[in-house]
């Protein structure tokens, strides 16, 4: 049967770690401070971003990888591989991205490349990714974790609750007139990623609140196949974790990475993300 590999974009913030362990390919995306570029994971890691979003006068813009990163990871990939699935971002938030791993598909005409839109990000991302690595180390073939892939895109689920509505604004994900009308009202909004969009799931009127609210949402819809917590230099994250207390997962706990460069632009500092996969 043949063997499947599995590349994704840097917006998944998986771990290193976790990405070695499952044979996962990283293309990296690259953050631009002012004029400086700067190549994700590569030459920037969560911490370093988050120093530099509190020292830097301007606010840090993304931008998609080439065409030809994606390539050299296909190409990588295929040295042990008959075939690759690649998972990207949701193109409804990186048209780019999710284009430069397709025209690398095409360049790559005699090769086996699938391209999955997850429509998903961040950690909510990165478990898909790592439930169709699972079943490629399984021995599934190409079709199977394709459709595996889209099958778990569709029970996952993605929440968030920001601490600032500066960097949603200027990213263009919110308009100007909401996010003075939250910032006068210290309303701290609960998103969602919903069909591979921001949205805005509710509105809470304090920091407080919003962590409770999305903890008691969780509650509501567990158990859960995986739950991660994404954590944007959020000084609140121990209480977040321990509103999660409890909470019936199947596969391990409840895994806390860091809100990467990638969606940490677009969040802002003290971000805390939610990604869960319902049971099949």
């Amino acid at each position: 049967m043949a063997r499947v590999r599995i590349v994704t974009d840097s917006a998944c913030d998986l771990t290193d770690a976790l990405a070695a362990e499952h044979g996962i390919a990283v293309v990296p995306l690259s953050i631009r401070f002012g004029n400086e570029v700067l190549v994700d994971r590569r030459d920037l890691d969560a911490a370093e971003f988050w120093r530099r979003c509190a020292e830097s006068p301007t606010l840090p813009e993304t931008s998609a990888p080439s065409p030809g990163a994606f390539q050299e990871a296909y190409e990588a990939a295929l040295r042990d591989a008959d075939a690759v699935v690649c998972l990207t971002i949701s193109a409804e938030l990186s048209s780019g991205t999710h284009q430069a791993a397709q025209s690398a598909a095409q360049a790559l005409g005699g090769h086996d490349v699938r391209v999955v839109d997850t429509r998903s990000v961040t950690m909510g991302q990165g478990l898909i990714a790592l439930a169709a690595a699972e079943a490629a180390d399984a021995g599934a073939a190409a079709d199977e974790v394709v459709a595996l892939a889209e099958r778990v895109a569709g029970r996952t689920l993605v929440y968030g609750t920001i601490g600032t509505l500066e960097h949603l604004q200027r990213g263009g994900r919110i308009g100007a007139a909401r996010a003075m009308l939250g910032s006068m009202l210290s309303i701290k909004p609960v998103i969602q990623v919903t069909n591979g969009i921001v949205a805005e799931e509710s509105k809470q009127r304090t920091r407080s609140r919003s962590l409770e609210y999305l903890a008691d949402k969780l509650r509501t819809l567990a158990p859960f196949e995986r739950l991660a917590v994404c954590d944007g230099a959020a000084e609140d994250i121990g209480r977040f974790l321990a509103l999660l207390d409890g909470i019936e997962i199947r596969t391990g706990g409840v895994s806390t990475v860091d809100l990467g460069p990638v969606v940490g632009t677009h969040t802002g500092p003290g971000a805390i993300g939610a990604c869960a996969q319902l049971l099949s």
